[in-house]
């Protein structure tokens, strides 16, 4: 890589920080709490924000942001909750950016909003260089993908607050290592928490709403918005 090209990249990654420290504490000051959402194409991201969506709308107000190349699909899946919904197109980008979000949110009054959810695009790679100005990132891999997932993209797996299993309902099926899977994330970040979920049976859904829960209550008791 020439010392132009990478002084271009870490120029973009400067401003992208800049403006997403401006983001957290714009969160801040609205006393809301951002949760990015981050994974392969088809880990089954859109069907658990879908259901998380529904289950917390009944006693807190939530919102979602949904990046892709293309289609409002997911946006369409997701206002089915009832919650708020913006799509976010990024056409060739394989990943949102603090600059997108901040636009996305124009229009919205954050004082209407207690927690914001930022569903990435399908990646695991390029999301793992942008901050979105989230208080906490979850990375999600299926049962499908193979447990070595992490040791193949470990940045997105380290910078992660928690890691989720997801259609853990096919495991047997797919002879899915449950151990090795935890011994692989826990390589690249040995003290993340690891909630294994199915939206489909349903499983674990509540220990990750309960994952949630507490996390917010960490955030505000510590003061760790800014």
């Amino acid at each position: 890589m020439s010392p132009r090209i990478v002084e271009v990249r870490q120029n973009v990654l400067r401003k992208n920080d800049e403006l997403a420290r401006s983001l957290r504490m714009r969160f801040h000051a609205s006393g809301v709490f951002v949760v990015s959402l981050v994974s392969s194409p088809g880990a089954g991201k859109t069907e658990l924000l879908q259901r998380t969506l529904a289950e917390m709308r009944v006693t807190r107000r939530v919102a979602a942001l949904v990046g892709d190349l293309a289609t409002d699909r997911d946006a369409q899946r997701l206002a089915q909750s009832g919650a708020p919904v913006r799509q976010i197109t990024t056409g060739t980008v394989c990943h949102l950016d603090a600059q997108m979000v901040e636009s996305a949110l124009q229009e919205w009054s954050l004082d209407a909003i207690d927690v914001l959810f930022i569903e990435n695009v399908g990646n695991l790679v390029c999301p793992a260089s942008y901050d979105l100005g989230e208080h906490a990132r979850v990375v999600l891999m299926s049962v499908t993908e193979g447990e070595d997932k992490p040791r193949k993209y470990p940045t997105i797996f380290d910078t992660a607050d928690v890691a989720l299993i997801t259609k853990i309902d096919l495991a047997e099926a797919v002879q899915f290592n449950r151990d090795e899977a935890v011994a692989s994330i826990r390589s690249i970040q040995p003290k993340v928490p690891v909630i294994e979920v199915s939206c489909r049976i349903p499983s674990g859904i509540s220990n990750w709403l309960n994952w949630l829960d507490t996390r917010m209550l960490q955030e505000s008791r510590g003061a760790q918005f800014v």
